[in-house]
């Protein structure tokens, strides 16, 4: 078993990048609902409570039983946690005097307390939190303060517990690794033995105990996510497994045959099949966002059926789900809603009979793509920027044409063989090209035009949950915005979207 941190989560929106920096120290982690998570064994070795939108004041605040956590192992409460910890043990939270929202620095440190070991003074930290801790109970001993928060960190004298009122899982708290380092390695004495490689010889193990001689089928997707599944489950159980890659005519430019070859290059067992037509007379008159995604997903598994039925024997569906869908799909009271129903979990129909294995469903995205790398996987394929489960599909607004499919394809092969001609491909986390349901009044030659508008958009992101627009180069821009005029028949105008994560989302649609 893998030496584990539990991270109890109270909804808030960072709990995520603490788990992603606590596995930055190659030790475990897991997320889960403050009101579920498991019984301690001997592989817990510390706990770390999360933050949280509710106040601990709030009738309806999150309250986790932590009887059988707290003097057993070591406990670090977050912001939330801290003061929760704080008011359970009799200590006073009220709303700050005094707005603490953004950076703030340490004006006294206790380096003697294991916690805050090897701290600059003047450490910056990032604070966001309506409440402060104002008065703490006597066996409590106060290790960081700032100018404005007397105890921005705290130890309890006759436990192995502490709770911190700023967020060290940020980029704005400049020592915040320093901080959770102490605490996982230091205090939790954990060995940092959880890496990639020990990831691959772990998981194909296991793989190979769970499914034995059985059959496994995989829809692959042409993406990081169901192709890695795909490696780590080939070198598991070999020719027993049978991929499946679908063209839903929704695909990139060539991507069908390109990718195809790829696979059948790295040893996969795997078939290519056509059914554009069927996507195409399913998504017929279809312009809502969702209905067009549950054709789309319909589909897809009615195609996929077909297929996994013409295989003998078969027991198990594999699937590239990775960690924050399995954390989006058990949120208690967290950040976590349905914006679209292709982010979602699940979705397989009871019909199909299939066991499922999900050999990601423990890694980030980041963690994929290196655990992709330990195998010696393309670095083309593991740089590929994320595509959506229904393609292009979400990138035309309004109806879906063979002929719109074509002008969408043209647009984002020159957007995307651009970036990676002018060296910013891997600069940016996500780019794509999107057609809008509107016509742009323009002039060709001595012609008027009434043609469609495409919007090109490329974001910076680290995982995808929140992202800022890329400041592509103007002349870059110029020049793609001029070569899709010239090249793509049916376009006449390129706008760039300069849209955030929060309030807009990466796709249109």
């Amino acid at each position: 078993m893998n030496e584990t941190i539990l991270i109890l989560d109270f909804g808030s929106q960072y709990t995520q990048l603490i788990a992603r920096r606590v596995r930055e120290l190659n030790v475990y982690c897991e997320i889960h609902p403050f009101n579920a998570f498991p019984s301690l064994t001997d592989d817990i070795k510390g706990v770390i409570l999360s933050g949280s939108p509710f106040s601990v004041r709030d009738a309806d605040a999150p309250i986790p039983n932590l009887n059988g956590i707290r003097k057993r192992i070591p406990l670090l409460g977050v912001c939330y946690g801290a003061q929760f910890l704080a008011q359970c043990d009799g200590g006073e939270v009220l709303p700050s005097q005094i707005r603490e929202y953004g950076r703030a620095n340490l004006t006294e440190i206790d380096h003697s307390n294991p916690l805050v070991h090897n701290m600059p003074m003047g450490s910056q930290v990032w604070m966001s939190h309506g409440d402060t801790i104002l008065h703490i109970p006597e066996n409590y001993r106060i290790i960081a303060s700032t100018s404005d928060v007397e105890v921005a960190g705290f130890s309890i004298a006759d436990e192995p517990t502490w709770g911190i009122q700023f967020h060290p899982e940020v980029f704005h708290s400049t020592d915040g690794m320093l901080l959770l380092e102490n605490f996982v390695v230091g205090v939790c004495k954990c060995n940092r033995s959880w890496t990639p490689d020990s990831f691959v010889e772990s998981t194909v193990l296991a793989l190979q105990q769970q499914l034995g001689n059985d059959k496994v089928v995989l829809g692959l997707s042409g993406g990081v996510d169901s192709s890695v599944a795909a490696m780590l489950l080939h070198k598991a159980i070999g020719r027993n497994l049978f991929c499946i890659f679908v063209d839903n005519g929704l695909l990139r430019k060539n991507e069908f045959p390109q990718v195809l070859d790829s696979y059948q290059h790295m040893g996969l067992n795997v078939k290519g099949i056509d059914a554009k037509d069927r996507f195409y007379s399913a998504l017929e008159g279809k312009t809502d966002p969702e209905e067009k995604r549950k054709a789309i997903g319909k589909t897809f598994i009615d195609v996929f059926d077909q297929e996994a039925h013409a295989l003998q024997d078969v027991k198990w569906l594999a699937q590239g789900t990775i960690y924050p869908d399995v954390i989006e799909s058990i949120s208690v009271k967290g950040p976590s809603a349905t914006i679209k129903s292709h982010h979602n979990v699940g979705g397989l129909p009871d019909y199909m009979k299939l066991k499922v294995v999900e050999p990601l469903k423990s890694l980030f995205k980041d963690e994929v793509r290196r655990v992709g790398r330990t195998m010696k996987m393309s670095d083309t394929l593991l740089s590929r920027h994320p595509f959506p489960g229904p393609g292009l599909g979400i990138r035309i607004l309004g109806a879906i044409t063979p002929e719109r499919v074509r002008v969408l394809q043209e647009v984002d092969d020159i957007f995307i063989s651009e970036l990676r001609n002018a060296g910013l491909y891997n600069e940016v986390w996500q780019a794509l090209a999107v057609l809008l349901p509107v016509n742009s009044v323009g002039v060709m030659g001595d012609e008027r035009t009434y043609e469609n508008v495409v919007a090109l958009r490329a974001v910076g992101s680290t995982d995808g949950m929140t992202a800022d627009w890329s400041h592509l180069p103007y002349e870059f821009l110029a020049k793609v915005s001029n070569s899709i005029i010239n090249k793509v028949k049916g376009v006449n105008r390129v706008v760039y979207d300069i849209s955030s994560k929060p309030p807009a989302t990466i796709e249109w649609e």
